[in-house]
């Protein structure tokens, strides 16, 4: 089979002309088998990309759907994670074994017993940065005046504009809030905001302001910035929130670089890479809904073109990168779940609504859910590999939602979540020997 045939959805990003797929055409699951087929040792990495608030909510929902379908998958137990941006938080959470119910409880219900989540702490004015900017306009000015009287015939316009940029902010809301506030979540309750001290390899991506490169936090040379920090880096998109000094360097998000950084996963040695991404261009001609008399994307203006752009160069970038992945892996099965190309629901939804959380989550669980029913006779076989099934059970079941399983949870104390950590592992223990034991 050739690779027209086995990854059409890269077949026009990696040189092909696909008359089947034309450009433009996004697969929701995009599934790539591994060429070889070595025996698996169930090692699975995540990677989960950015996408703002409501992408971070598009994808917690995907993952909750991938939790309750695929039977043997314990996403708090993974060999490797790695997360951009708002997909950091996911990333770290799990990382740190909250499961997927419990950051529901946290960022969608607001039912948890032990952390209260205020959507307006990712909205908080940079007043310190106004001000500085603001205090260095009288010396700007001083400058282009003092040079505008030695010089009145060279003095241009274009050089005021250029003086007086440096003014201009460099964030319009202020991100302390959200460190501290993840600074808290990863300090309680036996968790842990050092990535040293993690029982399992997790990455957050961001992007160094000065020299365009990017930094792993969790790394060589990097792993003892706070895990909450690193995520404060990583989600510092430029022009929303102002570049996050560490040591000197000023970060910026790290989506900038790749979208989803699939590679510091496949880098481990893993048998199974999953990935998700929340944003992909739409397709306006095959969509069944857009606001009412949008027959264009550019009729609804600036803002609907510059996030058209944005999602096509990420999905472009991404497409030939997994292409890429593809050769470079071939022992690597990978798996890589996103939005549909027709999905108005996740193009036109306001990427900062807050209260539309609820509502994009259910709506990712819904449609990874239909994605596994359509593809499950592609899906089987290859989970299979990895000690992993399909539950036809949940596949089936029409009233199946995220909220499934969220149950009123207990308050606890550090003490005894410490207990219950420790109890899950000595059970992890005696199921793994007991396994190895009816292997031999």
């Amino acid at each position: 089979m050739g690779f027209r045939e086995e990854f059409p959805c890269f077949a026009d990003y990696a040189g092909y002309n696909s008359t089947v797929f034309p450009i433009g055409f996004i697969c929701m699951l995009v599934l790539q088998p591994a060429k070889n087929s070595p025996s698996s040792q169930g090692r699975i990495g995540l990677a989960i990309a950015g996408g703002g608030p409501i992408g971070g909510m598009y994808e917690l929902g995907a993952l909750r759907a991938l939790d309750a379908a695929i039977e043997g998958l314990d996403l708090t137990r993974l060999e490797v994670y790695v997360g951009v941006s708002s997909g950091a938080f996911l990333a770290a959470g799990l990382a740190n074994r909250l499961s997927t119910a419990e950051i529901c409880r946290i960022f969608i219900t607001g039912d948890s017993k032990d952390i209260r989540f205020r959507p307006e702490i990712f909205l908080q004015p940079a007043f310190a940065e106004y001000l500085k900017r603001t205090a260095s306009i009288p010396a700007i000015f001083f400058d282009w005046w003092r040079e505008v009287l030695s010089d009145p015939m060279g003095a241009k316009l274009s050089d005021v504009v250029g003086r007086f940029s440096s003014a201009v902010p460099t964030g319009v809301f202020n991100n302390k809030e959200i460190e501290t506030f993840l600074r808290r979540i990863f300090t309680m309750h036996g968790r842990s905001n050092d990535f040293r001290t993690l029982d399992r390899a997790l990455y957050v991506v961001a992007v160094d302001l000065d020299s365009g490169e990017a930094v792993r936090f969790g790394g060589p040379g990097w792993d003892d910035v706070p895990i909450s920090q690193a995520i404060q880096a990583s989600a510092a998109l430029p022009g929303l929130y102002s570049p996050v000094d560490i040591r000197g360097h000023h970060f910026v998000d790290g989506a900038l670089r790749r979208t989803m950084h699939a590679s510091v996963v496949l880098d481990h040695g893993i048998d199974l890479m999953i990935g998700i991404n929340p944003f992909v261009p739409f397709n306006a001609s095959t969509a069944k809904s857009q606001p009412e008399g949008m027959k264009k994307l550019a009729e609804g203006g600036l803002p609907v073109v510059l996030s058209q752009t944005f999602r096509t160069l990420l999905q472009s970038r991404m497409q030939v990168g997994l292409a890429k992945y593809a050769q470079q892996y071939p022992d690597v099965d990978q798996m890589v779940f996103e939005p549909n190309d027709d999905d108005g629901e996740m193009f036109f939804t306001n990427v900062f609504s807050f209260d539309s959380r609820q509502r994009v989550c259910e709506h990712a669980y819904q449609t990874t859910l239909r994605d596994l029913e359509k593809r499950k006779a592609e899906l089987a076989p290859v989970l299979a590999k990895h000690g992993l099934k399909l539950r036809e059970d949940v596949l089936a079941n029409a009233s199946s939602s995220f909220m499934n399983g969220l149950e009123k949870p207990i308050r606890q104390t550090d003490a005894t979540a410490r207990l219950r950590r420790a109890l899950d592992d000595i059970e992890r223990s005696i199921n793994a020997g007991a396994y190895r034991e009816s292997s031999a």
